[in-house]
């Protein structure tokens, strides 16, 4: 039985002893299966050089190896704050609207995918299995392939995966899925996300989809899953028990008065709808004054990729918002909303959770959304809080005891709220007995379990010869191009994050 080699943009370092709590559940399950299988995590180390020379930084830490990369400044700005959150994440998160099509990204995003293949390349033993993990590596199997490597190969989408009719606005969209069928396995977070991609392989592909989702493509089947990723509910459900989580939650209670507390963890980005969970939130206060000066919002956003100009937006929309609810409805000794850009850690995190009545999951779009998950295994059985989730996050798949809301309509997340505040104990109990048992029964473990257990399973067919890469793009021809995204963008356009990934 092989190693593991696990790639992905970022590589998370395992933490050293005492530091328990500080790694977000993706790196807890990933390092874990690191030390059972032996492997090394491959990726970017977030830092930048000059000159990309492909040194490695090897590391050895908690029975973990990882190796690392620098990449240039060129390199981050059109792969990193281009192509991959500037095109690829808008665009998976149904914002076309939002979407930039540059073929200065495109170009970027396939210089440092090769410059990983190139990296990665020589650590890569005969009988090892590769995962790679994400948006921003999707063409790295072909690149892998044309280099030679015939291991086991999977991909895992921790995003959604847009509609076909989204997609298709994508330049050399075909190219980009045609790449990814490289890999062996192919892992979607739900069956809605892995819908959508066999929907695009027949009908603009034009390939067999087996009854068991398999797809046969040259000489080969390709196997596509969902594969619902989980909290370490176990870790996490010792995290939430811990000391500093009870001083946590005691200080968040002391602070309310008496006060109910709803309460939403976000990166700072358009997908996570803040702006409309504030407006939702203005309405509720608006609608019920009995009930306004009882509840307070706590909203804790870090902020994220504030080198993109659409984040600068989001973080000044929200600071408008915020003032204008507050305004409206505080007094000297209250207001409703306490929104804060810092991070906390993970113990932290935890009882904040535990002493919220209320957790306002509500994104426009969300591949998961392991926030979820974590406010019901932080919760007292006893006398749990109430989730509101919106029926677009991945979660909803599964936790269907929550209370489903549509995020773009003000109306039903304010009546939720309402509602929550006034559930019956009875009823929350029950709610929340049935989404605890989901949330622990398919936690991070499972989902790491059954993607490598796929990954292991025996090839159909030999690995077919890879199609050999498009020539460079004539002048005028975007159909030739040779990077994903070299072509102008379209006159007309639709985007509406750790959970922290890698």
């Amino acid at each position: 039985m092989g190693r593991l080699i696990v790639i992905s943009n970022r590589v998370s370092v395992p933490k050293a002893a005492g530091a328990a709590g500080a790694q977000g559940g993706l790196a807890v399950a990933l390092n874990s299966a690191l030390r059972e299988h032996g492997g090394i995590w491959f990726g970017w180390s977030g830092q930048e050089t000059e000159e990309f020379t492909g040194h490695l930084d090897m590391q050895r830490n908690d029975g973990v190896t990882t190796a690392t990369i620098d990449l240039e400044p060129q390199d981050i700005e059109e792969y990193y704050n281009g192509y991959a959150n500037r095109t690829l994440w808008p665009l998976f998160h149904y914002r076309i609207d939002l979407t930039e099509y540059d073929r200065n990204f495109g170009e970027g995003y396939e210089r440092v995918n090769e410059r990983f293949a190139d990296s990665v390349l020589p650590l890569i033993e005969s009988d090892d299995l590769v995962w790679v993990h994400d948006y921003h590596l999707l063409p790295l199997g072909s690149l892998l392939r044309r280099k030679g490597v015939k291991n086991r190969m999977g991909l895992f989408l921790h995003t959604p995966w847009p509609p076909t009719r989204l997609l298709v606005s994508l330049p050399l969209h075909e190219r980009l899925v045609a790449s990814m069928l490289e890999f062996d396995v192919i892992g979607f977070q739900n069956v809605e996300w892995l819908e959508s991609f066999l929907h695009y392989v027949q009908k603009e592909l034009g390939l067999t989809v087996n009854p068991d989702n398999s797809i046969d493509y040259q000489g080969r089947r390709v196997v596509a899953r969902a594969f619902p990723i989980g909290i370490d509910y176990e870790e996490f459900v010792e995290a939430a028990g811990g000391a500093e989580a009870r001083a946590a939650h005691d200080r968040l209670k002391q602070s309310v008065r008496g006060r109910k507390i709803l309460i939403g963890v976000d990166r700072l980005d358009y997908s996570k709808g803040l702006g409309e969970r504030f407006e939702a939130y203005g309405r509720f206060l608006a609608d019920n004054p009995e009930l306004a000066a009882r509840a307070v919002l706590l909203q804790i956003a870090p902020p994220s990729r504030e080198d993109v100009a659409s984040y600068q937006q989001i973080r000044e929309d929200l600071e408008r918002k915020t003032g204008h609810i507050n305004g409206a409805h505080a007094d000297v000794a209250f207001v409703p909303i306490r929104y804060v850009n810092r991070g906390y850690p993970r113990d932290q995190l935890a009882g904040f959770y535990r002493a919220a009545d209320i957790g306002l999951v509500t994104p426009l779009r969300d591949g998961m959304n392991l926030v979820a998950k974590e406010y019901v295994a932080a919760q007292d059985p006893e006398d749990p809080g109430v989730l509101i989730l919106s029926q677009f996050a991945g979660a909803a798949h599964q936790m269907k005891d929550a209370l489903l809301v549509n995020p773009h309509s003000i109306e039903h997340v304010s009546e939720a709220i309402k509602r929550a505040l006034e559930m019956p104990l009875a009823e929350r109990r029950e709610r929340h007995a049935r989404l605890l048992a989901s949330v622990r029964e398919n936690d991070v473990r499972r989902w790491r379990e059954d993607f490598v257990e796929a990954l292991f399973g025996p090839p159909v067919g030999p690995p077919a010869e890879p199609p050999a890469m498009p020539l460079p793009a004539k002048a005028g021809n975007p159909a030739e191009a040779e990077n994903p995204a070299e072509a102008e963008k379209p006159t007309e356009a639709e985007k509406p994050a750790q959970d922290q990934t890698a």
